[in-house]
């Protein structure tokens, strides 16, 4: 692990103002970085896949509305700094949006879920194996401009929906399929001021610039996340398929809610994991359940309509397979639930 300078702060504004105090010394180096849970910063800064010059904590903010869950007029909104473990065994987030609790729930093990903060789960970065092992040159996500070595490597656990010639690394997390699936937006807090930003719009997809992986400026600051009240929230689930049970990643997964009238989807919200370089919402699946019933020829229509653009390689192609049964049997999960 590379030397660093660790500061410890009590308000957002001493955070950004730091933040912004400090440049890179290379594309392995980044001037500063925030410190939550940790649970991924301090793996890959062992690792040397990060060398921050600045650690930031920022589990002193004074800042309650930060660290809470709550009701809104309009929603829910969840706190930058709210435990993965909390928002997921929260009443109000059970009751009202399953989909949220659960794929907070099937994140990690417990231990993991008591550090991790929700906005540091989100901008996790990718479990590729090449990109975490600073041995392989090759990676454009790590080192700009070196190729990417997964793509005639082994490639498994990797994307098929969203890469490009540069990067096929697959985005690792749940909760943000949640988050997508649910139109939810993201309140930031940066040297520029405050704005709000649709969470769809956070991730980049690789393109040409796969190191490049959300529309956050240098010091920007998550601080909450709101999800909009809205008819579909309750008849929602994520459905996670891996490899084995417990702490894993998935290998295909998929956050589904309903709005039926009537046995007609009214609207339908999916959003797809463990296939995509980037949370990946499937608004294509989406349009093809809209006036339909939900059985066996709408949902293969959804999922066929839901991996149309799916690009597999040697080793990973059965995801698309995977992906497509894995929705179907959300989509007819969902409809069956009891609300």
């Amino acid at each position: 692990m590379h030397p660093f300078v660790f500061e410890r702060v009590d308000a957002p504004a001493s955070a950004i103002r730091l933040a912004a105090d400090g440049r890179a010394d290379s594309a392995l180096a980044n001037p500063a970085q925030y410190l939550a849970g940790g649970t991924t910063l301090l793996d890959l800064m062992k690792l040397e896949v990060m060398r921050p010059a600045r650690v930031i904590d920022i589990n002193g903010f004074d800042d309650t509305a930060i660290g809470n869950v709550v009701a809104t007029r309009d929603g829910i909104r969840l706190g930058a700094l709210v435990r993965m473990a909390e928002a997921a065994e929260n009443p109000m987030v059970r009751r009202e949006c399953p989909m949220i609790a659960q794929s907070l729930k099937l994140a990690a093990s417990q231990q993991l879920r008591n550090m991790a903060s929700l906005g540091g789960n989100v901008l996790q970065r990718t479990r590729c194996p090449y990109f975490r092992d600073v041995t392989y040159a090759a990676c454009n996500k790590r080192r700009p401009g070196t190729g990417c070595a997964a793509m005639n490597g082994f490639n498994r656990e990797h994307a098929v929906l969203g890469t490009s010639g540069r990067c096929i690394a697959t985005y690792p997390g749940d909760f943000a399929q949640a988050l997508i699936a649910l139109d939810a937006t993201v309140e930031t807090m940066g040297a520029q001021g405050g704005r709000l930003i649709p969470f769809a719009a956070l991730h980049r997809p690789p393109a040409e610039r796969p190191d490049v992986e959300t529309v956050l400026q240098p010091g920007e600051l998550i601080t909450a996340f709101e999800v909009p009240l809205a008819p579909w929230m309750r008849r929602s689930l994520y459905l996670k398929v891996r490899d084995r049970e417990s702490y894993e990643f998935a290998l295909a997964s998929a956050a589904v809610a309903l709005d039926l009238r009537d046995g007609t989807v009214a609207q339908a919200r999916i959003a797809l994991g463990g296939v995509a370089t980037v949370p990946w919402r499937a608004t294509a699946a989406e349009d093809a359940l809209r006036g339909q019933r939900i059985d066996d020829r709408s949902v293969t229509a959804a999922a066929e309509a839901a991996f149309a653009s799916a690009r597999g390689r040697e080793h990973n192609t059965f995801k698309i397979a995977l992906g497509k049964r894995t929705l179907a049997r959300a989509l007819n999960e969902a409809a069956s639930m009891a609300i």
